[in-house]
């Protein structure tokens, strides 16, 4: 709509202060927050992902535009109507054990966020005990599994097996990435998805609920 078309800029420029005057100006001017999340602000991630994807985009300049997203998310945070937004899906995420790097996974979790997932964060170094123990807790339809060093890869297959055998494997699908991770090896351990970057962590997780 182009009553957002302004915040949406501002949100793809990652200009948090105009973001931030052009939400306020739309709830001023009668629309709702779910509105102006979902015509605004998810339209505005879902175009800097695509973007991302197509290499127009950098990690600085992404980063920014998700930071901006969740700053216009807080001012609008009061304003939501109980049940007003419907989450797209719970996504429980996390570097697995023995890996501490989190750059990837907090761009993934942004963007994710951006597209009006739920996430759970887990942060680094996250063992498969307890992504069983979480996952029996918050019920996710996506576990997004991180690893940057080749190293650790064997921990995303020791997490779906722990998965399995806690009876918890078709409970959730379980989506992997990161720098050394490949859709053959997504294949070789029974992963449901593999994501090469953000943008198109995005993509394959509507793909796996089934929604656009």
């Amino acid at each position: 709509m182009s009553d957002f078309k302004a915040l949406s800029e501002a949100v793809n420029k990652g200009d948090t202060k105009t973001a931030l005057v052009e939400a306020q100006k739309a709830l001023d001017a009668g629309s709702s927050a779910e509105e102006i999340l979902n015509k605004g602000l998810i339209t505005a991630m879902n175009e800097v992902g695509d973007k991302f994807s197509k290499g127009l985009l950098f990690v600085p300049q992404m980063l920014r535009s998700a930071k901006t997203m969740q700053e216009c998310t807080k001012l609008l945070q009061p304003f939501f109507q109980e049940g007003d937004v419907l989450s797209k899906g719970k996504v429980l995420i996390g570097t697995v054990k023995g890996d501490l790097h989190d750059i990837g996974k907090n761009l993934v979790s942004m963007m994710l966020e951006g597209a009006g997932f739920t996430i759970t964060d887990m942060g680094v170094d996250v063992s498969p005990e307890k992504f069983v123990e979480k996952t029996r807790e918050v019920k996710p339809d996506i576990i997004a599994l991180s690893a940057l060093l080749s190293t650790t890869m064997p921990a995303m297959a020791q997490t779906i097996e722990a998965l399995q055998k806690a009876g918890l494997r078709d409970k959730a699908k379980v989506m992997i990435g990161g720098a050394p991770v490949t859709e053959k090896y997504a294949q070789q351990i029974n992963a449901d998805s593999y994501a090469s970057d953000a943008g198109s962590a995005v993509n394959k997780a509507k793909a796996l609920l089934g929604i656009s």
